[in-house]
């Protein structure tokens, strides 16, 4: 193996053909470049620990415990020679998914094996990260090798020759060349797509909600799709309280009617299971999160899913949540009619009065209050009044224009009114000019009208600041409230027997007859107390009212259950391990533990109990990879602390998820 195999060296990248700019441009450029050029090393260096992982050393088809015929035909072709072990050794070194470890491996040998110029032109600079994936969707599965090769350097001549190509426009180019060349290979992506069909489950970006995709042919989905829109149509809520369904509500409305209640068909019944972790400060109405399968949910989602199922008592109290900051309403504000001429007048002389009061009150050293603006601002307002009317020109400066001059005749000039009245000032009515009133008189008037304005704009935001403060403090207000509420201490409680202190003689009446319930009606399972470490998280122990009652009369504690004396797991430890890890335990896996099996022995059993201390959930994969997967060593505390070392020598630790 050359050093360019294993990702030693690479040639240093060319210039872009738009030439190198300068300054910061110049340095993302390079940086760009430096990328393409790592991921081209990384293709190399993942071909090269693939060739080191061979398939040879996996169990072959027909052993026991071998890869399953439907998962051998759903690998890429490229990872055929490659052990099914390789992808969970990278998924540790990278800290990613196993899938996406497997899919990094397939990427690289398809580069390294299918596509060696677009591997070369990457670390030479020529294309970007961005123009891989038309070139691995479209050109890497060609099956002949020397018509991929051929349309690859077609392309690769044709990216030289123009100074920028983005992704889009090279995807498209593709499609054109394989259209023009005849080239077929959307059958083997559909069979490849074919493989993948499914269902799964991803959280929403909204804690509570989900979304659930379904990979089906287009005429499997399109029909679904349209018997759900059918479905749907059919449905009239006019009669129904609360606003109308949209047509895609009803659409989910009528899937989970379908598939959890079908009704009428031929189907076997089936009974769908939940697992709803609950804490008792969210049954008692307090805001902690809950679970539902591991989906963190909040608290008033886990109160009326138990309310739903009859698990809770719907008092209709409405008192489970926070309640809301009531929402501050500024005074009312009186309101005029600036086109009266009796209220302008009446305003006119409070402004007067108001305005003189100012200067008093200013003379005297009394300004400040929380009406009124700063001192200094009305001197500016002053300052500036005083320098604009030492500006204007005397009585006979022969330059003063004659529609504002001593002569001007009343109602005249650019702002006069249309009936010649005299202009209202500020938007109020104005007192009637004598002819004879002077210009001057007029300019004392228009500035004094200008300072009451601004002083007028000074006092309502002084208002509206004054608003907001009252608002702020009311907020803080409902918030010490609910902070004294029920809700409130329930919620601030650091721990399960706090939170019932504060909770109501009905809620822990309630919560009591819950804990004591049976299985039955939509219950897999009468419902269990999880003790857990109140600093961990940890969980210590999985129990019911009656098992803790009876511990209570007989002066006794509680544990993990008991070893089992078989090699499966009595129904109590079987249901402690998998609450405990709720998850395949593997690093970075988040699969769920399948019902009835995958728990393993870290000892082998007989020579190690089946208990607590001994178990670990797996999926199926991992686990089948603990057993099988060469130079790989697994390590259980009496914690439940699982130390994992791979055949690199890398070492990774787990720990059962906290409560």
């Amino acid at each position: 193996m050359d050093e360019m195999e294993c990702g030693a060296v690479a040639p240093a990248p060319t210039a872009p053909t738009v030439g190198w700019a300068s300054g910061p441009l110049g340095a993302a450029q390079a940086a760009d470049r430096e990328i393409a050029r790592q991921t081209a090393l990384r293709a190399r260096a993942l071909a090269a620990f693939a060739a080191t992982r061979p398939a040879s050393a996996d169990r072959q088809p027909g052993h026991p415990g071998a890869m399953s015929s439907e998962r051998r035909a759903s690998r890429p072709e490229v990872l055929a020679d490659v052990s099914e072990w390789a992808a969970q050794e990278l998924a540790i070194a990278l800290s990613i998914t196993t899938p996406a470890a497997e899919m990094q491996v397939s990427r690289a040998l398809t580069l390294v094996h299918r596509l060696p110029g677009v591997l070369s032109a990457l670390e030479a600079g020529s294309l970007h990260v961005g123009h891989l994936w038309p070139l691995l969707e479209k050109v890497a599965p060609i099956g002949a090798a020397a018509v991929r090769a051929r349309l690859e350097r077609d392309l690769l001549a044709w990216i030289a020759g123009r100074s920028v190509t983005t992704p889009a426009q090279l995807g498209s180019k593709i499609r054109r060349e394989l259209l023009a060349r005849n080239v077929r290979t959307a059958a083997q992506e559909l069979k490849e797509a074919l493989a993948r069909r499914g269902v799964r489950c991803v959280p929403a970006s909204v804690d509570g909600m989900a979304m659930l995709q379904a990979l089906l042919t287009v005429p499997e989905a399109e029909a679904l799709l349209d018997a759900l829109g059918r479905y749907a149509d059919a449905l009239d809520d006019t009669d129904t309280e609360g606003p109308p369904r949209t047509r895609q509500q009803k659409m989910a409305d009528c899937m989970l009617d379908l598939v959890l209640r079908p009704g009428e068909t031929q189907l076997p019944t089936v009974q769908a299971q939940l697992t709803v972790v609950a804490p008792v400060a969210a049954l008692v109405g307090g805001d902690q999160p809950g679970e539902v399968n591991d989906h963190p949910v909040p608290a008033e989602m886990v109160r009326a899913l138990a309310k739903g199922l009859g698990l809770l008592p719907d008092d209709g109290s409405g008192d489970d949540s926070p309640s809301t900051p009531a929402t501050a309403v500024p005074p009312a504000e009186f309101t005029v009619d600036p086109d009266d001429e009796v209220t302008g007048l009446v305003l006119a002389a409070a402004d007067e009065r108001w305005w003189a009061e100012v200067e008093a009150r200013a003379l005297r050293g009394e300004w400040g209050g929380e009406d009124d603006p700063p001192l200094d601002q009305l001197e500016r307002y002053w300052a500036a009044e005083a320098e604009w009317m030492a500006d204007w020109p005397d009585a006979d400066d022969e330059s003063f224009p004659r529609e504002l001059g001593p002569d001007a005749a009343p109602g005249t000039g650019p702002d006069a009114a249309p009936d010649g009245a005299a202009q209202p000032m500020d938007g109020r009515a104005a007192t009637a000019t004598e002819p004879d009133t002077p210009w001057w008189a007029l300019a004392d008037r228009s500035v004094a009208e200008a300072g009451r304005s601004l002083l007028e704009l000074d006092r309502r935001l002084a208002a509206a600041r004054r608003a907001v403060e009252r608002a702020r403090l009311a907020d803080l207000d409902d918030r010490d409230d609910w902070e004294q509420s029920p809700a409130g201490r329930v919620s601030a409680a650091t721990d399960a027997i706090s939170a019932l202190a504060h909770a109501s003689v009905g809620k822990r009446a309630a919560l009591a007859e819950l804990l004591d319930r049976t299985a039955g009606g939509g219950l897999a399972d009468r419902p269990r107390i999880a003790v857990t470490d109140a600093l961990t998280g940890a969980l210590l122990v999985l129990t019911d009212a009656r098992e803790l009652r009876a511990a209570a009369v007989a002066g006794r504690g509680l544990g993990p259950p008991d070893a089992s004396s078989t090699y499966r797991p009595g129904l109590k430890l079987d249901r402690f391990v998998r609450a405990r890890d709720r998850r395949c335990r593997f690093p970075g896996c988040r699969r769920r533990v399948p019902l009835g099996g995958e728990l393993d022995h870290r000892e082998s059993w007989p020579d190690g109990a089946t208990s607590a201390e001994n178990l670990v959930g797996f999926c199926t994969g991992h686990h089948r990879g603990k057993h099988q997967a060469p130079g790989w060593c697994y390590e259980l505390t009496a914690e439940g602390t699982l130390i994992i070392t791979t055949p690199s020598g890398l070492t990774a630790t787990t720990d059962p998820p906290p409560f």
